[in-house]
């Protein structure tokens, strides 16, 4: 690396959990987490969206199997536990978790 060079993420191996890509249901399974019904995520490379219906969804970055959510929801990070054909996860906000749920492949 170049002096004087910052490290990026892509310097130190992969920002992402291969698999991750592609449109996923989300079901509660615990926690103060409403149904959710409706809500989808949508994954491609380091980045993804989480959404409810047609309405504008919420950003997100990968960070290995954490789902970091942009400002104004900077506190709120997914931590995923791969599941069988799909993943559990555990929302939580500020390292304490609130709530969990599953995602599932939306298959195309």
């Amino acid at each position: 690396m170049k002096s004087g060079s910052r490290r990026t993420s892509s310097d130190t191996g992969p920002a992402r959990m291969p698999g991750l890509d592609g449109t996923w249901e989300v079901r509660r399974t615990g926690g103060l987490l409403p149904p959710l019904v409706g809500v989808r995520k949508r994954i491609a490379g380091g980045r993804g969206v989480t959404s409810v219906g047609p309405l504008p969804g919420v950003p997100f970055r990968i960070a290995g199997l954490e789902l970091r959510y942009a400002a104004p929801f900077g506190g709120f990070v997914d931590v995923l536990s791969p599941a069988g054909d799909g993943f559990d996860g555990r929302a939580t906000f500020r390292g304490r978790e609130f709530g969990r749920f599953r995602m599932t492949p939306i298959l195309s």
